[in-house]
């Protein structure tokens, strides 16, 4: 089987796994199915009406629950230890002339993130929802993007997401994900199974940071993820990458990281 096709499947497989946990955990409505119709289509490289709105109007999926300083949105500088705006954390966000070889595409992160929904073990809860990018607390906006390898027998699949709290919001996540990730060894989420879930070495990036592996099992798949996660201020930086073929070498790109990391330091500064 070709590395492209197994790409392909990783998407589908990931699609599918989202698509589920978003629904079970926020109750199954018409919001979180069209959620998960568009997550499909952008995961997988299809176009949706829904996905061609979001990149026509420059939406990205979710409300601004941080109200903007500025008429705009972006035209004030926001508090330092403020949440930063939607509009902020787009113009932040990597697009594909940002980094050589990859291929930024939208995703607006309703397409991901939903209402949590309780894991068991209760100790691996922020884990289990770090899959859809939600945290307790919760962030006051986000947006996501999908990246791939412009090279298709590269077969890795990697989603991003910016995350912005209030003050001091941000540290309490990464501590409960850091402790996490430290006692927790397998769970069940939204009738779905995680194991293999492990603590990496510190990537030691921005303020501070997490990096963690896990395999989900996902509609009779088994999908090896990487995570890491950093806190630049009020901000996180999340990429989670998932590899079907190459289970052992599964890793977050470090040079989309670090692009990430720059682009947030040189647009909010």
């Amino acid at each position: 089987m070709s590395r492209r096709i197994v790409r392909t499947l990783v998407a589908a497989s990931v699609v599918a796994g989202l698509g589920c946990a978003s629904a079970c955990a926020g109750g199954g409505d018409d919001k979180d199915k069209k959620a998960a119709r568009t997550s499909a289509a952008a995961q997988s490289g299809g176009g949706s009406k829904e996905q061609a709105k979001d990149k026509n109007e420059g939406g990205d999926g979710a409300e601004d629950k941080a109200k903007a300083p500025g008429k705009d949105g972006s035209s004030v500088a926001p508090d330092a230890d403020g949440p930063l705006t939607r509009a902020q954390l787009k113009k932040a966000a990597l697009t594909t002339s940002d980094v050589k070889g990859y291929k930024v595409e939208g995703a607006g992160s309703a397409d991901l993130q939903g209402a949590s929904s309780p894991a068991g073990p209760a100790k691996c809860q922020p884990v289990a929802d770090m899959f859809l990018f939600t945290t307790d607390p919760v962030s006051r906006t986000s947006l996501s993007r999908g990246v791939t390898a412009k090279d298709e027998t590269n077969a890795s699949v990697t989603t991003l997401a910016l995350l912005s709290y209030g003050s001091g919001e941000a540290d309490d996540v990464l501590a409960g994900l850091r402790k996490a990730t430290g006692e927790c060894t397998a769970y069940q989420y939204v009738g779905y199974n995680y194991s293999e879930v492990k603590a990496l070495d510190d990537p030691k990036l921005g303020d501070e940071s997490v990096a963690f592996r896990l395999v989900a099992s996902i509609e009779g798949a088994e999908v090896p993820a990487a995570y890491t996660v950093v806190r630049d201020g009020s901000t996180l930086v999340a990429f989670s990458s998932m590899n079907m073929l190459d289970a052992d070498e599964v890793e977050v790109p470090a040079e989309l990281v670090e692009a990430q990391l720059a682009k947030l330091k040189r647009t909010t500064a």
